[in-house]
C-alpha cells in the first residue's frame, strides 16, 4: 500500500474508534503507533513513542496547562463561580430577555475562569436556569441561549482548546489569547443581539423582571472586581509581554489562592481537592497531547497533508473557498465528534493547508476553535444541549435544539464575518505586538 492509503485509512480507522466511544487520546495514540509501525518500522515506532512522550512531558510550556487548571479550580473554591450571572442580572434583568442577556454576559466572564465550554454552561445554567424559569421565560429560549453562551467558554481566554492548539501546532499561546479577544466579544454581541430580537419579536419569551436597585447592584458589583482585576492583569501581562504563559499562569495561581484567602473559607481539604482536580484534567490532557503529536507525525509521514496541499494549489482554489470547505467539513464532523477530537483530528490535515495558502496560523487557530465551538450546540450530538438537559430533564431534547436554531444562525454569520474579515482575529495581536 502506497504511504498515503496507509494515512486515509488511518483517519477512517480514528473515526471508528472515537464513534464506539474510545478515550481520544488512547484513539490518537493507536492509531498513531499502528501507522508508524507500517510507514517506518514497528520498532522505530515504538522508539518514537518514548520520545514523544519524554518530549513533551519535559517542555516548559507545557506547564502552563496545569497552572491556568489550578487557577480556574482556585477560583472555583473560593466562591467566584456563579458571581458574574448574578451581576448581570441585578443590571440587565429588569429589561426583555435580560436574565438571558445576563447569561451571556456570565458566560463570558465564567469562561474567563473556566477556559472550558462544558464547565461554563453547567455552572451558569445551575445558577441562571432556575431563576429564567422562575420568571417564566419560554424553556426552549432560556435553554438555547444558555447553550450558546457555554460555547464562549472555549474561546474567551484562557481558553483550555487555545492553550491545546497553541501546543500542538507550535504557536505562541500570547498571540493565540490576543487573537481571541474580538472574536469572543463579537460572539457574544451576536448572541445579545439575537436575544434582544427575539424577544422584540416576541416579548412573551423573556418577560421583565423587577428592576434592582443600586443598593443591590453595587454589592454584585464588588463581588466580581477582584477576580475581574485578576483576571486583567494575567491575561493583560501575558499579551503585552509583561509574563511568558507559564509566568502569566503562575502569577494567576497566587492571584487566585491571595482572592481565596481574603474571600474566606480556605481549608486544608479544599485545597487538596483544587489540587486532585487539577491533577485529573491535566493528565486526562496530557495523555490526549501526547496522542495527537504521535497521530500528527504519523499524518506527516504518510504524505496526506503534502498531498491535499498540492492538490488544493493546482486547482487554484481561493483560500477562502478552501476555508469554507474545511468549515464545511469540520461541521459536518462536528456533528458526530466532540469538539477536542475534532480539533486534533484535523489540526495536522488543514493547517499545512491554510500555511500554504498563505493564512496565518494563528487566525487558523482561531477559526479552528471558533467552528468547534459550533459542534458543542450543532445535533445531533450538541454536548452543551446534553449538559442542560441533565439539569433540567423536563424540557424534551427537541425544545433546546429548536431553541438553538437562531443562536446557530447567529453562530453561522459570525464565522463567515471571521472568514471575510481576518483582521477580526489578527488586528488586535498586531497592535500589541503579542
Amino acid at each position: 500500500m502506497s504511504p498515503e492509503l496507509i494515512g486515509v485509512l488511518g483517519i477512517v480507522a480514528l473515526l471508528v474508534l472515537l464513534s464506539i466511544g474510545t478515550p481520544i487520546g488512547v484513539g490518537l495514540g493507536l492509531v498513531g503507533l499502528a501507522g508508524l509501525a507500517l510507514l517506518i518500522t514497528p520498532e522505530a515506532a515504538v522508539v518514537k513513542i518514548g520520545v514523544v512522550s519524554f518530549e513533551t512531558i519535559s517542555r516548559y510550556e507545557l506547564g502552563v496547562l496545569p497552572l491556568f487548571l489550578l487557577m480556574a479550580h482556585l477560583c472555583f473554591a473560593a466562591g467566584a463561580s456563579r458571581d458574574f450571572f448574578a451581576a448581570a442580572a441585578r443590571f440587565l434583568g429588569h429589561r426583555r430577555g435580560g436574565l438571558a442577556l445576563a447569561s451571556i454576559g456570565g458566560c463570558a466572564g465564567f469562561g474567563a475562569i473556566s477556559g472550558s465550554s462544558l464547565a461554563t454552561v453547567a455552572t451558569i445554567s445551575s445558577v441562571a436556569l432556575p431563576e429564567m424559569r422562575r420568571a417564566g421565560y419560554a424553556p426552549g429560549f432560556a435553554t438555547g441561549a444558555l447553550a450558546a453562551g457555554g460555547t464562549l467558554g472555549s474561546l474567551v481566554p484562557p481558553s483550555g482548546a487555545l492553550i491545546v492548539f497553541g501546543i500542538i501546532a507550535e504557536q505562541s499561546i500570547g498571540k493565540l489569547f490576543a487573537a481571541s479577544i474580538l472574536p469572543g466579544a463579537t460572539q457574544a454581541l451576536f448572541y445579545m443581539a439575537t436575544i434582544w430580537f427575539l424577544c422584540w419579536r416576541n416579548p412573551a419569551l423573556g418577560p421583565r423582571t423587577e428592576r434592582a436597585p443600586w443598593r443591590e447592584r453595587l454589592p454584585a458589583l464588588r463581588r466580581i472586581a477582584d477576580v475581574l482585576l485578576l483576571i486583567l492583569f494575567v491575561i493583560g501581562g501575558l499579551m503585552i509581554g509583561w509574563f511568558t504563559p507559564t509566568e502569566a499562569a503562575s502569577v494567576g495561581v497566587v492571584g487566585a489562592l491571595i482572592l481565596w484567602a481574603f474571600r474566606g473559607g480556605f481549608t486544608r481539604a479544599a485545597f487538596a481537592g483544587a489540587l486532585a482536580s487539577t491533577l485529573r484534567t491535566a493528565g486526562m490532557i496530557y495523555v490526549v497531547i501526547i496522542g495527537a503529536i504521535l497521530f500528527a507525525t504519523f499524518v506527516s509521514v504518510s504524505g496526506i497533508a503534502d498531498q491535499l496541499s498540492r492538490l488544493v494549489l493546482e486547482v487554484h482554489a481561493s483560500p477562502t473557498l478552501a476555508i469554507v470547505v474545511m468549515a464545511l467539513v469540520l461541521l459536518l464532523l462536528g456533528s458526530v465528534l466532540d469538539g477536542l477530537a475534532l480539533m486534533l483530528l484535523t489540526t495536522p490535515i488543514f493547517l499545512p493547508i491554510a500555511e500554504s495558502l498563505g493564512l496565518s496560523p494563528i487566525w487558523f487557530g482561531i477559526f479552528l476553535v471558533r467552528t468547534m465551538e459550533i459542534g458543542f450546540v450543532h445535533p445531533p450530538l450538541g454536548l452543551n444541549v446534553y449538559v442542560i438537559h441533565a439539569m433540567a430533564k423536563d424540557i424534551p431534547l427537541g425544545t433546546i435544539f429548536k431553541g438553538i436554531i437562531p443562536f446557530l444562525i447567529a453562530d453561522f454569520i459570525h464565522l463567515a464575518l471571521l472568514i471575510a474579515v481576518p483582521a477580526l482575529a489578527l488586528w488586535l495581536p498586531g497592535v500589541l505586538g503579542a
